[in-house]
């Protein structure tokens, strides 16, 4: 069966720390040389990968291919979800955690048209239906959302400079040094379904991938992304040293059946705090708590490159081609 393919790639050109805008150009060139009639779109201001990402929806594109960081994903999953359009994800961030869950290659001097390499295994790949988080506050988040000193960090660091991001992780941690030492937590009450725990809480995270702090944590080393779950972690404290051993933990994999880190399943998740916090989703700031978030199962279609992590996910998924040809078809994929 024969369908026209067509295509967007959004990119944001403050992303990551180096002038990449012929590879993006290469890149479009190279999805053309396939087959596919690719729209470029280039972001000018906050939420506008959202914008765009309705816009190729409503003129019936089936993929949206993404280059950015987790920022920009955010933004482009939060026009895509619930629809039948694809989102691929090119990294082109200084972090790119979701794009390292799905095993694409990272930005680098050394492969000047990474984005190429991935284009050539997102191609090869499959379509599948992840899970997404909604929250009351009217937006939703593919990764993670945080309440705590993460997002106090966010609030400190965001947004930052060309110049710090050429640092890369190392910039980030430098300039989130201050607002990690000088946090303390408090008293905080998280309801995960049925479960309702409170207590003095430095962190709480709720996680829909395995990545986390830039890639630097692997925080929940067996999350899939379509499982019905999320992954919940509350970190018990209220002084920046329990923070710092919970970190050291995470970041050796140590983390895993502590009392002071605990760790819950669930779809509904309620985070009250005894004054209002800002809280981030995907990195993104917000204010502020309360929050409830809720699990949306398969409501947003990705396509992971043909060499993915199997146990990423639990169902198979759908080779780009036919899921496309479904689509067409009426059919779901």
């Amino acid at each position: 069966m024969s369908t026209q393919r067509k295509a967007t790639l959004i990119y944001n050109p403050h992303a990551g720390f180096n002038d990449w805008l012929q590879n993006i150009k290469a890149t479009v060139a190279f999805w053309r040389s396939h087959g596919w009639e690719v729209s470029l779109r280039e972001t000018g201001r906050p939420s506008h990968a959202t914008e765009l990402a309705i816009e190729a929806v409503r003129n019936g594109h089936q993929l949206v291919l993404a280059a950015g960081g987790d920022g920009t994903i955010h933004e482009a999953a939060n026009g895509l979800l619930g629809s039948q359009t694809i989102l691929a994800t090119l990294p082109a961030g200084t972090t790119n955690c979701f794009a390292r869950d799905l095993g694409l290659p990272s930005p680098n001097g050394v492969n000047p048209y990474w984005l190429i390499e991935a284009s050539e295994r997102l191609m090869a790949g499959t379509v599948h239906a992840i899970d997404v988080g909604e929250c009351s506050n009217g937006r939703s988040f593919i990764l993670w959302a945080a309440a705590g000193v993460d997002s106090r960090i966010v609030e400190s660091v965001e947004p930052r400079s060309r110049l710090l991001k050429r640092f890369g992780v190392a910039g980030y941690f430098a300039k989130a040094t201050l607002p990690f030492l000088l946090y303390q937590g408090e008293m905080v009450r998280v309801s995960v379904d049925d479960v309702v725990l409170e207590d003095e809480v430095l962190d709480v995270i709720v996680a829909n991938s395995r990545l986390y702090a830039g890639g630097l944590f692997n925080l929940s080393p067996r999350s899939m992304l379509d499982d019905g779950l999320f992954d919940v972690w509350i970190l018990r404290g209220r002084y920046s040293p329990q923070m710092l051993a919970h970190s050291l933990r995470i970041m050796t994999g140590r983390h895993l059946g502590r009392s002071d880190i605990l760790h819950l399943t669930g779809r509904r998740i309620v985070i009250e705090t005894k004054r209002p916090q800002p809280f981030h989703l995907d990195g993104e700031l917000h204010r502020s708590t309360p929050v409830e978030i809720t699990l949306e199962p398969g409501f947003l279609h990705v396509l992971a490159p043909q060499d993915a992590p199997k146990d990423l996910f639990v169902r198979s998924g759908a080779p780009l081609q036919r899921a496309i040809e479904d689509k067409c078809a009426g059919r779901d994929f």
